[in-house]
């Protein structure tokens, strides 16, 4: 078991690339997702799976639970689930720490969001100049809501993935 610890942002421009990583090629849905208990099943670079569980404990704060499984067998579960997550993630290394750097695509191209993972709730990074408003605990920006289908799209929000990103306040 690992714990994650993690503040996420909204991207505010394309500086971060320079310093990126190749990018990962990820596809995800949830078998189960409420506020504290997510199963998880993601692709990579369309040849690795893993199956991940992930359990509230605090605030900021998941128990996680993540093991590599067949590949076919994570198809077969990304059939059965309620809306796939399409995205590519790459790494920025700032001051330290490791920002993953996540763009969709498909019903949320537009969205640029980084996340930076703690070893405790205290840590404090460096906030790289090409971020945004932070999001961190915002429903609308959580993974298990942008997966459900049809669009995540509450009163307030932008109407079009376009329009996530100027939402920086």
């Amino acid at each position: 078991m690992a714990a994650e610890i993690e503040r996420k942002y909204l991207v505010a421009d394309d500086r971060w690339r320079q310093y990126a990583s190749e990018g990962s090629a990820l596809r995800q849905a949830y078998l189960l997702a409420t506020r504290r208990q997510t199963v998880r099943i993601r692709t990579i670079d369309g040849s690795r799976a893993k199956l991940t569980v992930k359990i509230r404990s605090g605030r900021n704060r998941r128990e996680e639970y993540e093991y590599d499984i067949p590949y076919s067998d994570a198809e077969e579960m990304l059939e059965q689930a309620r809306g796939v997550l399409q995205k590519t993630r790459y790494e920025v290394k700032h001051e330290g720490f490791i920002w993953e750097v996540d763009v969709y695509s498909g019903q949320h191209r537009g969205l640029v969001v980084a996340e930076v993972e703690l070893d405790n709730v205290n840590d404090t990074p460096s906030l790289p100049e090409w971020l945004g408003a932070e999001v961190t605990g915002n429903p609308l920006y959580s993974n298990r809501i942008l997966a459900k289908q049809p669009p995540y799209a509450p009163k307030g929000t932008p109407s079009s993935a376009s329009e996530f990103n100027t939402l920086r306040t």
